[in-house]
């Protein structure tokens, strides 16, 4: 056999058949599979959609706790008149004005550098980039505003709806047996918070 021949045959039995190809392909796809199961990649962008959601929640009701100690009352009120309670208010809807400012002044506009001087004065405790954004956000993905007004050691609250099932799961353990495990200024809210019958339930901070 001359060297030109071995060496042919040498390359003929080095390389793959069609079907060990499959196969090989066919293993990958499985692994591939079972990979993405365990990850989940749409539970992951869910939680990190939460976990920013929480975070602007976070930043609102220190603004809002700011606004307060400076000024001596909270933003949606007109004066110092406690306890201040607010109802159950989508953020991007919260147009209560204080009327000494005329009715151009929205809440959230109080809290950051007074976008397009609508307000006498803004208090800068929040950028203007941030309260677009919360502006921004749908009902399903929004923020919520709650401050029980019956007594004056009540907490204010901003909640949000879950999309994420780890963040779900947290809201529900929290609400626990018709709303047991939440603090007892937000009892009037329990049905809103702890919606068993649409298997909703709000995370809210603090």
């Amino acid at each position: 056999m001359s060297f030109k021949h071995l060496l042919k045959k040498v390359r003929q039995s080095v390389g793959f058949t069609m079907i060990e190809l499959l196969i090989v392909i066919a293993i990958l796809g499985i692994l591939a599979v079972a990979v993405l199961s365990a990850i989940n990649p749409i539970e992951q962008i869910n939680r990190g959609r939460d976990t920013g959601t929480r975070s602007d929640a976070e930043q609102l009701l220190g603004a809002l706790d700011r606004f307060n100690a400076f000024k001596g009352h909270f933003a949606w009120q007109l004066a110092e008149t406690p306890p201040g309670g607010l109802d159950w208010t989508l953020v991007s809807k919260l147009t209560f004005l204080q009327t000494e400012e005329g009715a151009t002044c929205p809440v959230l506009y109080r809290l950051s550098n007074n976008p397009g001087g609508l307000c006498d004065v803004g208090t800068d405790e929040v950028k203007g980039s941030f309260i677009d954004r919360i502006d921004l956000m749908g009902e399903n993905k929004g923020l919520y505003i709650y401050k029980n007004g019956g007594t004056s050691a009540s907490s204010t609250y901003v909640c949000f709806l879950p999309q994420s099932d780890a963040f779900k799961s947290e809201a529900q353990t929290r609400c626990g047996a018709a709303g047991a495990g939440l603090p007892t200024d937000l009892s009037d809210q329990v049905a809103v918070i702890c919606n068993d019958g649409a298997d909703e339930y709000y995370i809210c901070l603090p």
